[in-house]
């Protein structure tokens, strides 16, 4: 298999762990305001493909992450999805779930030699949107994603932003997640 065929993500290949330097800055319902969660993390990114889409082809990677507060042994946070390129209209995307019922799609225009690059979700898009359940709708609607994700050598780093309109808070949330990890494999 020619890690070629994934343009800029065959650089995420692999699996991935992190120390306690993740932060998220969320709103907390327990505290009822915005706090900060340091975090350690664990991701693997699977290759596969290609994925015929008549005259569109992808290479994909099988992704799951699974971030931990320090002293705790189950997740408070998890993802599973896909990462894909199509090299014929340089996009990359982001496909994923969260266990709390929400789902996107996050796509931007990558060159295929990028280290860094951004990818973005907007509710109510047809191509690159959001989902939620309806509870989370209706108390804690997701309204745009952004993330930058950087590659060099076996470290992968990303900066995110959700932003959020909650009914417990005034304003508009920008929740925010940042880690650098380090690969530990080149199996995932």
């Amino acid at each position: 298999m020619a890690n070629e065929e994934w343009g800029p993500l065959a650089g995420l290949i692999g699996t991935w762990e992190s120390g306690y330097d993740g932060l998220d800055v969320s709103y907390h319902n327990d505290l009822g305001k915005i706090a900060e969660t340091p975090f350690r993390e664990k991701t693997t990114f699977k290759p596969f493909g290609p994925v015929d889409n008549g005259e569109q082809c992808l290479y994909g990677l099988d992704y799951r992450t699974a971030a931990y507060r320090e002293g705790e042994d189950s997740p408070f946070h998890t993802e599973v999805g896909y990462w894909m390129w199509d090299a014929n209209a340089k996009q990359v995307m982001r496909c994923f779930m969260v266990p709390r019922a929400s789902t996107l799609i996050a796509g931007g225009s990558v060159e295929p030699d990028d280290t860094t690059f951004k990818l973005e979700a907007v509710l109510g898009s047809n191509t690159y949107g959001i989902l939620s359940n309806k509870f989370l709708d209706e108390v804690a609607k997701t309204t745009r994603f952004d993330v930058t994700v950087t590659v060099e050598g076996d470290t992968f780093s990303y900066d995110e932003t959700t932003v959020v309109e909650h009914v417990k808070f005034p304003t508009v949330i920008m929740h925010t997640d940042r880690n650098s990890l380090r690969r530990i494999s080149w199996d995932a």
